[in-house]
């Protein structure tokens, strides 16, 4: 770690220190650890699970003929070795591939089943409906109920699993089909007035925003309001002692493995649930 970086970690250790007491901060992988593991694959949900963590990410995608499939991006470009948009092809054209890494693309059936026989699960499955364009309303409502219905009929008995999306679309569908559903809305505003009060209008108790601009202040009036914080990005063990420091419920990491033992060695005072 660069000199003024190791700096910045050990101020925030101090102040954060002071203020974590009764916090716990719920750590989850995010794609199964992208910058440690080939993200959003079979083997870095593995690796992440090795390491300890119960806590997980993903993102949901469906294709042309309605599978639905793991994958961040719209573009196959990025991460595998196909070329075109994930949703135009059908589940058989999207087997034939391989990530970048050369490990096999996976699918949602597939990873439910690494799932469905572990304990103490939290798992964030991302609803991916952007272009807009690639999901109208129809379609829309076609993957959300699949995507609903695979993620319960395999869902462990102790096992939390929240479906978040950026898409209000899908959230508001979900909330109305599904009373009782766990949603989290994403944005990439901080917490603050704005997004909690937008929270508190639709009905929706967890929040996913940005650490930039977030201050303790706004993360004790979400609490206030009931409101559950998540905080992204967590691509450093900066960013994750600055999360605490700001007081979050839950962070998604980037490098699960190296900040799991960092926090071991660094900061074992801090309450954290892997």
């Amino acid at each position: 770690m660069k000199p003024y970086l190791l700096l910045f970690a050990t101020y925030l250790i101090c102040v954060a220190q002071t203020f974590a007491q009764n916090q716990e901060i719920r750590l989850f992988s995010h794609r199964g650890g992208r910058l440690e593991h080939d993200e959003n694959t079979l083997r870095a949900f593995e690796a992440s699970y090795r390491a300890g963590y119960r806590g997980f990410e993903t993102d949901v995608r469906m294709t042309r003929d309605g599978a639905l499939v793991i994958t961040h991006d719209s573009s196959l470009e990025r991460t595998t070795d196909g070329k075109g948009v994930v949703e135009q092809h059908t589940r058989a054209e999207i087997e034939q591939l391989h990530t970048r890494q050369g490990n096999k693309v996976l699918f949602l059936d597939e990873l439910l089943r690494f799932l469905h026989d572990k304990p103490g699960l939290y798992v964030e499955f991302e609803m991916k409906t952007a272009p807009q364009h690639l999901y109208p309303s129809r379609r829309l409502e076609e993957y959300c109920d699949k995507l609903y219905e695979a993620v319960m009929a395999e869902k462990p008995a102790d096992a939390l699993y929240v479906f978040t999306s950026s898409d209000y679309r899908a959230l508001r569908y979900l909330q109305s089909r599904y009373p009782g559903v766990e949603l989290l809305l994403i944005t990439s505003k901080p917490c603050n007035d704005e997004t909690i009060d937008l929270c508190k209008t639709v009905g929706i108790k967890r929040l996913g925003a940005t650490m930039d601009g977030t201050s303790r202040a706004s993360v004790r009036r979400a609490h206030d309001e009931g409101i559950i914080v998540s905080l992204w990005p967590g691509k450093s063990v900066q960013d994750f002692m600055l999360g605490a420091y700001l007081g979050c419920d839950y962070m998604c990491t980037d490098i699960p493995v190296e900040l799991k033992k960092w926090v071991a060695e660094n900061a074992p005072w801090i309450k954290v649930k892997y």
